[in-house]
């Protein structure tokens, strides 16, 4: 009896690390064993009226979806420097070059006053950034489809402390690999 306890705890041990939440973030969504692209979906009142990229969807749980979409801010990257402000939320996805166009959203589900971009590991193409903030106001930052190197940039500036829901990215790595990493900035 002892022996099956044991072998059955052994099994428990070593799925848990597969079901991690590094592992859950890597979800592609395939349907027989391909992976599935689709066009880019955007609601009503969507301010890039280019044509956008055919994407492949990871899929995330949102709490709000855009109501208004705010006028749009072209990026700058303007790079900055490691903020010495606090940073009160941090995420992050990993881009690989073999799926190409990706569109993510990380949940922030937290109160700060900007969002800073970090692209790690290589260099990104970025279409566009949506920030969607507790109110259903939607915030898009264009990158115009242009390759970014490896930096911290800043994304968005919201000086009056709102509560960011989600952010949404459409971007694909333009090296073997990249990682985009949003943080958040606390009041």
């Amino acid at each position: 009896m002892r022996k099956i306890v044991m072998a059955a705890l052994l099994l428990v041990i070593s799925v848990l690390p597969v079901s991690s939440a590094d592992a859950a973030r890597r979800v592609v969504v395939r349907r027989g064993g391909r992976v599935t692209r689709v066009h880019v979906t955007v609601r009503p009142g969507f301010p890039i009226r280019r044509t956008l990229p055919t994407v492949v969807v990871r899929p995330a749980a949102v709490r709000v979806a855009p109501r208004v979409y705010l006028a749009p801010v072209a990026f700058t990257a303007a790079v900055v420097a490691t903020s010495a402000r606090p940073r009160a939320w941090s995420g992050e996805e990993i881009l690989d070059r073999d799926e190409g166009w990706t569109d993510f959203s990380l949940n922030v589900d937290r109160r700060g006053d900007g969002l800073l971009l970090e692209i790690d590991r290589g260099t990104a193409q970025i279409s566009f950034a949506e920030v969607v903030f507790e109110n259903g106001d939607a915030q898009v930052v264009d990158f115009n489809d242009r390759v970014h190197a490896s930096g911290v940039y800043s994304l968005l500036d919201f000086k009056d402390g709102r509560k960011v829901d989600h952010v949404r990215v459409v971007a694909k790595a333009d090296s073997r690999e990249s990682v985009i990493r949003l943080h958040l900035l606390g009041s």
